[in-house]
């Protein structure tokens, strides 16, 4: 008996020594990215590549606490400063960082006892501080309750309320409340303080539905299908997925059914020519090719190399032959393009307000003054483009954001100067534009289609 017990003892032993590297290593992702300014998953992938030792369960824990302290971090340095008599911009960067996925435990992980979270944070404290910064980090986080976070639904200022417990900017708060209702408002801040499911979109060149299904089963991937289009589907419970053999041969790729939407509404046809003027990393590029079955031709443009790159490497591995990219910059007028296309896809790049959820760190990095540089960007790639497009051609707009500065008002004013341009129905039921925004397994995202008499 003392025999089996003594091997108990040793098998939680190993498990404690993992959990400590997986805090360990969430916490320097944590401090590189308010250091650098990084996006949590590219830092994230680094660091699980350059840790070869780390199990699943260890990737599983360090994912949850660098995502859920980068999106909860509002509302969790408002805990903080509750309890903290040190000015949060006093405290070192470290500690800060420990406390954060102290309380971000606390009251978001039920499986993580307090306890553990606790002595976990004192532990890192001790490492990366001294027996002054153990004691604080301890003396914050037995204070930490999840009745803390409960209490931010009765602050009156809706604004405050909102931000707080949701973690959103104020600013951002008071953009939404400007364009909509409250409680569209609360529902949107409470949709992108969410985490997402992971999407896919079915490669249809090289497998029909059914058989991609059987394969998928065969794997043991779990999944449901999307109602909203028949290509994607909903996977529950899937890690590293690009590592796959069904990914690897180009059986399918990871899109949000949001971003698909844009290039299905395009519609194009086999034999077309079409241009994907934002092109990069080439999702809606290799949608758009199966729609065509692979059949006519499609200019991606990106302004940079590397990223033109992307949709390459993207093309090669489905399968697709009709893709063709250019370093290009769509802003910039090319003569040798006027009336070219068919079809014209313009994804431009915004500020990605729809997308809060998959990529939390957008909320942070960027500022109110940021709309008036990306909208005079979004409105000179529309000028440029339309010129581009054949008479009765059809052109797609769409971002991944949800302010109407970004879509409807480009929108209208670029009708108001161009009019031998209207707007076009994106289905047969739905309106001339279409606004997604953010759901349980869609990001937010605007699609506008136009036609040229």
């Amino acid at each position: 008996m003392s025999l089996k017990n003594d091997k108990m003892r040793k098998k939680l032993e190993v498990i404690n020594i993992m959990i400590d590297k997986a805090r360990e290593t969430a916490l320097k992702i944590l401090y590189k990215i308010d250091k650098e300014k990084a996006y949590s998953n590219i830092v994230l992938n680094q660091e699980i590549k350059e840790n070869k030792e780390l199990d699943t369960r260890d990737i599983g824990l360090i994912s949850e606490i660098t995502y859920g302290v980068t999106s909860w971090k509002l509302t969790i340095d408002a805990i903080i400063e509750k309890y903290s008599k040190i000015k949060m911009k006093k405290i070192s960067p470290w500690i800060i960082n420990i406390i954060r996925m102290g309380i971000y435990q606390i009251i978001w992980l039920d499986r993580i006892p307090k306890s553990a979270a606790v002595n976990e944070s004192v532990n890192l404290a001790k490492r990366y501080g001294h027996k002054g910064s153990a004691n604080f980090v301890n003396a914050i986080l037995r204070k930490a309750t999840k009745e803390d976070y409960a209490g931010f639904k009765d602050i009156e200022n809706p604004i405050e309320r909102l931000s707080k417990m949701y973690s959103m900017p104020i600013w951002l708060v008071e953009k939404l409340l400007g364009e909509r209702d409250i409680n569209i408002v609360e529902i949107i801040c409470k949709e992108l303080s969410q985490r997402t499911k992971i999407t896919i979109r079915r490669n249809s060149l090289k497998v029909e539905k059914e058989e991609f299904e059987e394969l998928l089963i065969k794997n043991k991937i779990k999944f449901q299908n999307s109602e909203i289009n028949s290509d994607f589907y909903i996977l529950e419970e899937i890690k590293n997925i690009e590592n796959l053999k069904l990914f690897k041969e180009g059986y399918f790729t990871v899109q949000d059914i949001s971003a698909g939407l844009a290039a299905y509404y395009l519609q194009p046809k086999p034999g077309e020519l079409v241009l994907d003027a934002c092109s990069a990393p080439g999702g809606k590029t290799t949608y758009l090719a199966e729609i065509m079955k692979n059949e006519g031709k499609i200019e991606a443009w990106d302004i940079h190399e590397h990223r033109t790159k992307l949709v390459k490497e993207n093309a090669d591995r489905l399968g697709i032959t009709i893709i063709d990219t250019k370093e290009k910059d769509a802003t910039i007028y090319y003569p040798e393009y006027k009336e070219k296309f068919d079809k014209i896809l313009l994804d431009v790049p915004c500020l990605g307000m729809g997308v809060i959820k998959r990529k939390p760190d957008i909320k942070w990095q960027r500022k109110p003054e940021d709309i008036k540089e990306i909208t005079t960007i979004q409105e000179k790639i529309l000028e440029t483009c339309a010129k581009y497009l054949k008479p009765n051609g059809t052109i797609v707009y769409s971002t991944c954001s949800i302010l109407k500065e970004e879509n409807q008002n480009i929108i209208e004013r670029f009708l108001k100067k161009n009019l031998k341009f209207k707007t076009a129905k994106i289905t047969s039921e739905s309106s001339q534009n279409l606004e997604i925004l953010p759901q349980k397994v869609q990001d937010g995202f605007f699609i506008a289609k136009l036609t040229k008499k």
